[in-house]
């Protein structure tokens, strides 16, 4: 496969890293998946693009990922190409009241970009694990802050027809833990500009210090995890729900629901994406049974 795959590149080898038969456990904040095929990094949007290409020649599926932070990868792992978007696709530009980034970086480094640079509106990301990338797919948003408040305007390759496109404002159609990219997988989302707003450093550096002190405090950040587990079902805390259920916990194999704090599934040691599957399932199976409440899963499965 990795011939057939390189044989496809329109850019020079040097700009891609390629990892075949790689654990996707070691590209999961759950420290949870099986091999696959083929991973590739691109280190210039050039690659990028060229390694999209070169997989769609060679009939290979894609499938495109970030810090893999919202993830959890099942147990056979990937099959085809899984192309990581991460530290060596992550330049920024600080530029006025605007920062440009590539889609690699990741929102703890570009919270502290901006508030070095004097910048607030970016403090809410500072504890979030996922790359831009993946903050711009799912609209990231804590604290009362999310993507929609920031993102000017991104650019991204339409994989279907070759060329690179813009969006502009509400182009990107943010919505709960949703944007426009979700309805079009074809889009691999390359850059995007923040537009943010003047402010004291050493203000901004407070407010950041408190709301990771409030993570440390509330959320277990010990134990390998994707994060909320679950989306807020309107007029509900997933959470909530969870530990009203008497779930707190509750444990299948080595994922357990975080006694800290019942949004989380943690991995408490050599869990299995059938361990998390299965506690999640009887996890919304019994909200359903005692409160009528449908919870839905804000992790991806891959």
């Amino acid at each position: 496969m990795i011939e057939v795959f390189k044989r496809g590149l329109d850019c020079p080898v040097e700009e891609v890293t390629l990892c075949p038969d790689e654990p996707m456990s070691r590209h999961t904040s759950f420290r949870i998946g099986g091999p696959a095929d083929l991973l590739v990094s691109p280190k210039s949007e050039r690659a990028l693009c060229s390694c999209v290409q070169a997989a769609r020649a060679a009939g290979l599926p894609l499938t495109v990922l970030g810090n893999g932070s919202n993830v959890l990868v099942h147990d056979e792992g990937i099959r085809g190409v899984v192309l990581c978007i991460g530290s060596d696709y992550a330049d920024m530009q600080v530029e006025g009241t605007r920062i440009t980034a590539q889609t690699g970086a990741l929102l703890s480094v570009l919270s502290n970009e901006a508030q070095r640079a004097g910048l607030s509106g970016l403090e809410f990301a500072g504890g979030i694990p996922g790359s831009l990338g993946g903050a711009l797919f799912m609209n990231a948003g804590a604290y009362d802050g999310q993507m929609a408040d920031v993102v000017v305007s991104s650019r991204y390759y339409d994989a279907q027809t070759g060329k690179i496109e813009t969006l502009t404002g509400t182009e990107h159609a943010f919505g709960y833990r949703a944007s426009t990219y979700k309805g079009h997988p074809d889009w691999i989302a390359l850059s995007a500009v923040m537009r943010l707003a003047e402010g004291d450093p050493a203000a901004i550096r407070a407010k950041m210090d408190d709301f990771a002190g409030r993570r440390r405090d509330k959320q277990p950040l010990n134990y390998p995890s994707a994060g909320s587990t679950f989306k807020r079902p309107e007029g509900y805390f997933a959470g909530k729900l969870i530990q009203d259920a008497g779930l707190m916990g509750y444990t299948v194999g080595g994922a357990q629901v975080s006694e800290k704090h019942a949004g989380f599934v943690i991995n408490r040691g050599g869990a299995t994406c059938a361990d998390v599957l299965a506690l999640m399932q009887h996890v919304q199976s019994e909200v359903l049974r005692q409160f009528g409440v449908q919870l839905e899963p804000e992790v991806r499965v891959l």
